[in-house]
């Protein structure tokens, strides 16, 4: 057993087809699925059920897999640990941040952070919360912007910043005239949101339920921007974080008054990585950006 063998194995396992594995691996097929053969006849067990479409991992390959993936991150980790005794501020650091932050977030901190840190290279990572917190906890990135809260004793955070939600309506809505909003307004109304998967959604369902609000069961949008289409054309109302807002989209955006909805975002990383003294740095720098 090796550690080319258990990256094979965790690809194959990944897509679930031993052709993209392979493609991914940069290796031929026959010569992945002889090595994975290798490996199942090592463990004396059965990896994976084979047919002639389909490839499903054995309930003992899930367990494996699981280990597969701890050794990986691990041996990554190794490299990592090397390259940030030599100089913590240099080589790759991989961060991630959940698409209804990214594009409004990581504008602000990347070109401070480039020019602070020269001999560090930022590799981003834009994906759904839950894809990031698992790529986190598998060692895949390094750090990752997500909304409290995420509870998981595998990792640390530090609070970056309080974005607080706006109403957002057309300009022929009948809420377009009021300079502020309470929340207890919104009890009769349905929500546009966002589809499963994207934690404004959950953000705003929460808001929903404190405020006696529902969804709208008719549409679902799978990003922000096509939310913002849906209110121009008045199809409905829905929450904006206020980093979001445009100033020049057509739409009207309602502070809340009293009770003020907010997500809370905040750097995550794990406990033991190789990387803290490089995020202690980004951090500072962070922070720096946002008391301006």
């Amino acid at each position: 057993m090796n550690l080319r063998d258990l990256k094979y194995f965790i690809s194959v396992a990944k897509h679930q087809h031993f052709g993209k594995a392979a493609e991914e691996s940069y290796v031929s097929q026959p010569a992945l699925s002889m090595q994975l053969k290798k490996l199942e006849e090592e463990l004396g067990i059965q990896l994976f059920e084979r047919t002639n479409k389909t490839v499903r991992i054995t309930p003992v390959g899930e367990e494996i897999l699981a280990c597969a993936k701890s050794i990986v991150a691990l041996t990554d980790d190794i490299h990592s640990i090397a390259k940030s005794y030599q100089d913590p501020l240099a080589g790759e650091i991989r961060i991630g941040a959940f698409p209804t932050l990214a594009p409004y977030f990581l504008p602000h901190i990347v070109p401070v952070l480039s020019k602070e840190f020269p001999k560090l290279k930022l590799l981003l990572v834009e994906d759904k919360t839950d894809n990031l917190i698992e790529q986190l906890k598998e060692g895949k990135i390094d750090a990752a912007f997500l909304a409290l809260p995420v509870y998981d004793e595998m990792f640390d955070h530090e609070l970056i910043l309080e974005d607080e939600f706006l109403l957002a309506t057309s300009p022929y809505h009948h809420y377009a005239q009021k300079e502020f909003i309470e929340m207890e307004d919104l009890q009769d109304d349905c929500l546009l949101l966002l589809s499963e998967g994207h934690c404004l959604r959950d953000q705003a369902l929460d808001i929903c339920g404190t405020t006696g609000a529902c969804e709208n069961q008719n549409f679902r949008a799978t990003s922000l921007e096509t939310l913002r289409q849906m209110v121009s054309a008045n199809v409905g109302i829905t929450l904006i974080p206020q980093m979001a807002m445009k100033h020049n989209d057509g739409l009207v955006y309602i502070p809340f008054k009293t009770r003020k909805p907010k997500r809370e975002i905040a750097l995550f990383w794990r406990k033991k990585s190789s990387r803290i003294k490089a995020i202690d740095e980004i951090l500072n720098s962070i922070h720096k950006v946002f008391k301006k």
